[in-house]
């Protein structure tokens, strides 16, 4: 009699069921904004692929705007590095941290999830630059801020120059990311070769340019 009464009523979806279809919901939703643009994705198209009514996803998103948001704010979130992951690429040398964070973020961006909120946020942010400024403060921001510690860890000795090693960490995130992530959302296509053979290249540059003298 426990058992039965410990069971969910038929119908009536698990608390994680329900989750997981409002995480579907999101992914969809963010699928049709990439594909069809903010202005012609609808709200009936969305609830149609999920087979769900207009009247279900109004109960949760008062609007198409209210939807995208939490779209976008969902890739975001998932694009966030764990802090512990970070911590652990460190190591007593400069040029061989350098390189594991920047395989490390650039494996993490070039993912098919990764490119998808690219896109977005190249797409959308003059509409909503709220997805911009998110993605830099949830998913940059905590990387350039391990790179200046790398940096100011490393000045101490005297083996690097950095007046302003959160600039200079900027700077070489710029250099090392912009470039083949440019290349890769706009359609085309990049080896772990490649990848590699860049990201040695930029870090080594980026290297000799710190190097006191």
């Amino acid at each position: 009699m426990d058992q039965i009464a410990s069971l969910p009523r038929a119908g009536r979806p698990t608390k994680a069921q329900a989750q997981a279809r409002q995480a579907k919901l999101l992914d969809v939703a963010l699928d049709h904004f990439l594909d069809r643009g903010y202005e012609q994705a609808t709200i009936e198209a969305i609830a149609a692929s999920m087979n769900m009514t207009k009247r279900t996803i109004y109960a949760r998103y008062p609007d198409k705007a209210s939807l995208f948001l939490a779209a976008v704010r969902g890739a975001i979130e998932r694009m966030i590095v764990p802090k512990g992951k970070l911590e652990a690429l460190e190591t007593d040398d400069l040029e061989t941290t350098l390189v594991a964070v920047a395989r490390m973020r650039m494996k993490q961006i070039l993912t098919p999830e990764g490119l998808k909120l690219q896109r977005i946020i190249n797409t959308e942010s003059y509409r909503f630059p709220e997805i911009f400024t998110e993605s830099y403060e949830k998913g940059a921001k905590p990387v350039i801020a391990f790179i200046a510690r790398q940096v100011r860890r490393h000045a101490v000795p005297g083996s690097v120059a950095a007046l302003n090693p959160e600039q200079t960490a900027t700077a070489f995130m710029s250099e090392v990311m912009s470039g083949p992530v440019r290349y890769t959302v706009s359609g085309n296509f990049l080896s772990d070769r490649q990848i590699d053979q860049r990201i040695a290249f930029t870090v080594k540059l980026f290297i000799e340019g710190v190097k006191t003298r």
